[in-house]
């Protein structure tokens, strides 16, 4: 009886141990901290003479976080899964955005490797997902090598509230999905609702994506990305630069993107990438007609040790003429990134960039001439002039 008791413990708890394999939850983070250097800077929206700027620089090669992942097998290939991601500063400890806790992410779904994954909460979209594998931001970084202002959408800055996101599985390499998120106006379905929708495509070395993105203004709120809005950061608003600055009271900002890649060999890759933004006025826009923004750019990527990984890239924006300006604005950039890793969560990093802007703009409601703006990093502090320089150099270690 003893032996028999004693086997039945032995099972229990090996199906215990088998139970507990089958669920799995990881705590993870980021910290990022190093110095940026500008040559020109002043305040968004201000028309005062700039200065140089020396100041301490966080979450540059990746953002600051802190989160929890989750799965837990339900049987049948399906699995319940979730993140609670938290963003800060790594220079003073501060919440990344007010109002919250897990801003970055915090989100719970179910997905099986014969009908995809379905999530809901505060997330990525599937234009951002699909196109991220290509985007300039991998070896460039967001903060230096992000197209403009981000205007695009190609870095992490835009995560969207009370959204539904489908990803299919990969069938011989392609993957498709789309994602909604409801803007919870009493009386409107689509006020301040986001929606998106892509493809992408692996083969080997190559891969190629498009995407769609439309965000759409809420009647509650002032610009399409303002605090009423899905895609509200704490209740600030979100991606706003030089770039970009006379368009936000917008009805709607809608973007269509292409990125692709090849892997020449395990030492050289490039990446390129097209995008067409559109900021649509309403009847309380402070500009009337539709604001264009065409980017293009391209990123190599060398690799000539194990430790080392060396980024350039290019990014040329235009706008078209709308809105009584009369000689569109340009932006031309130029990045170069340098990583060194210690080990396989330590590194060491430096950037250097390079943006000179053209033409006519709008702040506010006045047509100014186009100022720089480089990357995403600079958008609080914008040259005063058309011309501005970003060097950076930092410590990220992964846990």
């Amino acid at each position: 009886m003893k032996k028999m008791t004693m086997a039945v413990m032995a099972l229990a708890g090996m199906a215990a141990q088998a139970a507990y394999a089958q669920n799995s939850v990881t705590l993870y983070g980021v910290v990022d901290n190093g110095l940026a250097y500008q040559n020109n800077g002043t305040t968004l929206g201000s028309s005062a003479q700039g200065h140089s700027l020396v100041k301490m620089s966080t979450g540059v090669w990746m953002g600051d976080r802190f989160g929890l992942k989750g799965a837990e097998d339900l049987g049948g290939g399906t699995k319940a899964i979730f993140t609670l991601e938290s963003g800060f500063s790594g220079n003073n400890g501060a919440s990344q955005f007010a109002g919250g806790m897990f801003t970055r992410q915090a989100w719970v779904g179910l997905t099986n490797e014969a009908y995809g994954s379905l999530t809901a909460g505060r997330q990525y979209t599937a234009y951002y997902t699909l196109l991220a594998p290509y985007s300039p931001t991998t070896w460039l970084t967001g903060y230096f090598g992000a197209h403009p202002g981000d205007i695009d959408s190609l870095d992490t800055l835009y995560r969207v509230n009370n959204s539904l996101v489908y990803l299919s599985p990969s069938f011989h390499g392609l993957t498709f999905g789309g994602s909604y998120a409801f803007g919870g106006e009493p009386g409107s379905f689509n006020a301040g609702s986001t929606w998106s929708a892509g493809v992408q495509y692996m083969s080997g070395p190559l891969g190629i994506a498009a995407a769609i993105q439309r965000i759409n203004n809420s009647t509650s709120g002032g610009g399409a990305w303002g605090a009423f809005s899905t895609t509200s950061n704490g209740g600030s608003q979100t991606a706003v630069s030089a770039i970009n600055n006379g368009y936000v009271t917008a009805k709607a900002q809608q973007r269509v993107a292409v990125t692709a890649g090849y892997k020449f060999s395990p030492a050289w890759e490039v990446t390129a990438s097209y995008s067409n933004v559109q900021y649509i006025p309403g009847a309380n826009s402070a500009f009337r007609d539709t604001a264009i923004f065409n980017t293009v750019g391209a990123v190599l990527h060398f690799k000539p040790t194990a430790a080392w990984d060396i980024g350039a890239g290019y990014a040329y924006t235009r706008a078209t003429k709308a809105n009584g300006v009369a000689s569109s604005a340009k932006y031309q950039q130029f990045t170069l990134t340098q990583y060194y890793a210690l080990s396989k969560r330590t590194g060491l990093y430096a950037a250097q960039a390079y943006q000179r802007a053209t033409g006519q703009t709008l702040n506010g409601g006045a047509i100014v001439n186009a100022t720089a703006s480089i990357g995403d990093g600079f958008s609080g502090n914008p040259s005063s002039t058309r011309d501005q320089i970003g060097l950076g150099v930092g410590l990220v270690h992964r846990f």
